[in-house]
């Protein structure tokens, strides 16, 4: 992506479109999901997999350009040793058997985190992945994985400071943004939550900072077609100020020729 789109929203204000150009997930409820038919945790987890795919293709659809996924935090270390070795080995899985589809359907693959606490095999896998579709421009999907948005801004930092060691005390957002995890992307439009918790969990802390937010009690993998549109009409009736006033908004929207809100 040309860094003619790059922006800073509080320090200049976007373009914005009635279609998100950029979603951001958090894939919230699998093991409720599996807990309520009595199935084990693990069966809610390869459930959502396929919702994955289900929300890959409606974006393109949708003409949505980025997708970035949350799919195991730093804290998520934290769960049964049994669980994370399940994610881990689920994780290894769908990157094999999916990245021949994606690149197929020109989708461009990476994972943004920290790799170092994965073994060989899978990071070998993911570089594998990322050069396969680097060049794909249907849609750019970006899966956090061992990532946490504190982690993201601490390690933009050492390497801004790295980078530039003379501004020392002098830097600036500017300065910083070609190091975040996602700093080829515009910053989200629309952030999403399934499975009922209203917090952002330690994601993309930087980057969403003026994104509108959607929360939905819907489990992870019953977010269908329908629930999707529904987060985009919510999206489109928001008024995206920027530190405006409501009243500057419609002046400009008025002289465009568009409605004040995105619908």
């Amino acid at each position: 992506m040309p860094l003619s789109r790059l922006f800073s929203s509080t320090r200049e204000i976007p373009e914005t479109s009635a279609v998100p150009q950029h979603i951001a997930i958090v894939m919230d409820g699998n093991g409720r999901w599996a807990r309520k038919r009595f199935l084990p945790r693990v069966a809610g987890h390869k459930r959502g997999v396929e919702t994955v795919r289900t929300m890959v293709r409606l974006c393109i659809e949708r003409g949505v350009e980025n997708l970035t996924l949350f799919a195991f935090s730093s804290e998520n270390w934290r769960r049964p040793q049994d669980e994370v070795s399940f994610l881990m080995n689920l994780f290894l899985q769908a990157l094999q058997g999916e990245v021949a589809r994606l690149h197929k359907n020109n989708i461009r693959l990476r994972i943004i985190g920290d790799l170092s606490r994965f073994d060989e095999v899978l990071v070998k896998t993911i570089r594998e992945a990322e050069a396969l579709t680097a060049a794909n421009t249907a849609l750019t999907l970006s899966v956090a994985a061992n990532y946490g948005g504190r982690w993201d801004i601490l390690n933009a930092i050492n390497q801004m400071v790295a980078a530039h060691p003379e501004k020392r005390d002098a830097y600036t957002e500017t300065d910083l943004a070609p190091f975040l995890c996602l700093a080829d992307a515009p910053e989200p439009d629309l952030f999403i939550r399934t499975g009922g918790e209203q917090r952002i969990s330690n994601f993309l802390v930087w980057q969403l900072a003026y994104t509108e937010f959607y929360f939905t009690d819907r489990l992870w993998p019953d977010f269908d077609e329908a629930a999707f549109d529904e987060a985009i009409r919510s999206y489109q009736q928001r008024e995206r100020r920027f530190g405006r006033t409501s009243e500057q908004v419609q002046q400009l929207d008025s002289s465009d020729g568009n409605s004040a809100k995105h619908a």
